[in-house]
């Protein structure tokens, strides 16, 4: 599906924008200041898909640490930075990719006219976050609560800021808990700002209840050819997140090199044990880097069509089941040997396509 129109940007050595393509992101939540835990992270976010990594920028001890951290990273790294113009300054310094800050929170115009001549200085873009937790006062008392409208109308005093100082390589997100409010206000900014749009349904709990609010939001409006970049919210390790972001992405054809796994929900008529086996293999292919389709089905009646489309599958018999590949049975395996036998034909298929 064709993506919405947007302005290019460059977050490090990555285009934001104006492609058929969303990025995945994530972000650390270590002390930035950290610098070899915050290293360890952030490679084990790269192993896992992300594409560009976000850090929380506190004080200035965080924001000199980002050039120790670029010397041992190779991602596209975002500096987060709330109300402090100066670290971000530093941050530019130090080889930032990108920064997140809102121009309105930064003091003086003066500041936010630094901040931009260092941006346009390295090339740097500018993500503007609006929240429905954090709205100006005067924007609720004239909405009287959080609507598209008010976080709209949030947006354009941050946008017109960077606007008025001839800067454009920006990005924006319009993140809320609320299901409804985020994919109402994300089609209005669509329709409103030719800037990419970062996606995200903030606070959406644990992996369980995010995944369901943030497939809920984000599914529909990458339906619609919205979005250029996601952060999916989970109170977590951040490395869940990527699990659904990257599930969601590849739903939508949106990201290459992600698994896909097809398993049948189990009925009456399954005859070997096969829930421990699709638990393991969904496990197991977190870590595979191949656009390769697994199924694991249940019983003769879907299960051999199903298994047979897809690039290497097993259909469940008596203790046991039919291994295929590429709609060939290759042979019969017991149970007790069905989940080794899978893993190394998957990785078998995986290496003669590289």
């Amino acid at each position: 599906m064709k993506r919405t129109e947007t302005r290019i940007l460059h977050v490090g050595n990555l285009q934001l924008g104006g492609q058929n393509k969303c990025l995945l992101q994530s972000m650390t939540n270590t002390k930035t200041k950290d610098v070899e835990s915050t290293v360890k992270q952030i490679q084990e976010l790269q192993d896992n898909g992300c594409e560009i990594v976000r850090m929380a920028i506190l004080d200035e001890e965080d924001a000199y640490a980002i050039g120790d951290i670029k010397k041992q990273t190779n991602v596209p790294l975002v500096a987060d930075i709330h109300f402090n113009y100066a670290f971000a300054l530093i941050a530019i310094e130090q080889g930032i990719d990108k920064i997140r800050i809102n121009p309105g929170n930064i003091g003086s115009k003066e500041n936010v006219k630094k901040v931009v001549e260092k941006c346009k200085e390295r090339n740097v873009p500018i993500r503007i976050g609006i929240n429905s937790g954090s709205l100006e006062k005067e924007v609720l008392e004239k909405y009287g609560k959080p609507c598209p409208e008010a976080m709209i109308e949030s947006a354009k005093k941050h946008v017109d800021i960077l606007e008025e100082l001839d800067f454009y390589d920006i990005c924006l997100s319009f993140k809320s808990s609320n299901v409804g409010l985020t994919i109402d206000t994300y089609r209005l900014a669509a329709k409103t700002f030719p800037y990419p749009l970062h996606l995200g349904v903030t606070e959406a709990g644990s992996f369980k209840i995010s995944s369901i609010k943030s497939s809920a939001a984000l599914g529909a409006l990458l339906h619609e050819g919205i979005g250029d970049t996601i952060r999916i919210s989970v109170s977590s390790d951040p490395v869940q997140e990527l699990f659904i972001g990257k599930q969601l992405l590849r739903a939508f054809d949106l990201m290459d090199s992600v698994p896909n796994l097809i398993s049948c929900p189990t009925c009456g008529r399954i005859q070997y044990d096969m829930i421990p086996i699709v638990e393991e293999v969904e496990l197991f292919l977190q870590s595979v880097h191949s656009n390769i389709e697994v199924a694991i089905m249940g019983c003769p009646v879907n299960g051999p069509q199903e298994a047979s489309r897809a690039d290497i599958g097993i259909a469940g018999g008596k203790n046991g089941a039919l291994l295929f590949k590429k709609g060939q049975i290759l042979k019969t395996v017991p149970q007790e040997d069905l989940l080794e036998t899978l893993k190394e034909e998957i990785l078998k298929m995986v290496n003669e396509e590289q």
